[in-house]
């Protein structure tokens, strides 16, 4: 199996089941972070194709807040992690205490850009680390990076990469939620995007069998 568009609801099952874990270890780390209870939630997870997955974040021309990384070691490609401007707003507010801060000002608010890439680099690299965990492959995180751009902008660079042998993504659905009196809620989305060699080693690894 090379293809996105192969995978399976076994397939899906397995890497929600990866993903709740890992959100799990990443809400621990966010309530330290924080000093409060944090709850997170991987609502579902669906094969996307490029065209959907532009139109999910609200087309090519939308601004957005991204969080990207390259996954390197033993089954390598890229994972995003995206929000909207206004789900980044909440987000930051919540771990700086400014309710007043925009997304649109992160370039003057160095304290706010450092807090938003931290909250990204612990939710990717808890996805990533029980990922690892679950398949015993060496998969290790660049550094991450963040982006506010466009839509098409951002994602087309990690895009290029598969385009010539698939047109699929994973998009794992993230919520994150304050756990105390059915507090804010914000959504993300995760894509990933195993580079096509990857997958058979991924499934191979998981002990699923391809279909």
């Amino acid at each position: 199996m090379d293809r996105l568009d192969q995978l399976t609801q076994i397939h899906l099952d397995v890497l929600k089941e990866i993903g709740n874990i890992g959100a799990g270890n990443a809400a621990t780390a966010l309530s330290e972070l924080l000093n409060k209870k944090i709850d997170m939630s991987i609502p579902y997870i669906k094969i996307v194709d490029f065209n959907e997955l532009i139109d999910l974040v609200g087309g090519p021309e939308r601004l957005i807040v991204a969080v990207f990384l390259r996954i390197q070691g033993d089954a390598p490609g890229s994972m995003f992690f995206i929000l909207s401007p206004e789900e980044a707003d909440t987000l930051v507010q919540q771990l700086t205490g400014d309710n007043h801060f925009q997304t649109t000002l992160m370039e003057d608010n160095p304290l706010a850009y450092s807090a938003l890439s931290e909250v990204g680099n612990i939710l990717s690299g808890s996805y990533l680390s029980s990922l690892s965990d679950f398949t015993t492959l060496n998969l290790q995180p660049t550094v991450p990076t963040l982006v506010i751009d466009m839509a098409a902008a951002i994602l087309m660079e990690g895009l290029v990469e598969i385009s010539q042998e698939s047109d699929y993504a994973i998009m794992i659905d993230t919520m994150i939620e304050e756990g105390e009196n059915g507090g804010t809620q914000v959504k993300g989305h995760f894509f990933l995007l195993p580079d096509p060699e990857s997958f058979a080693k991924i499934f191979r690894a998981l002990g699923v069998q391809n279909q």
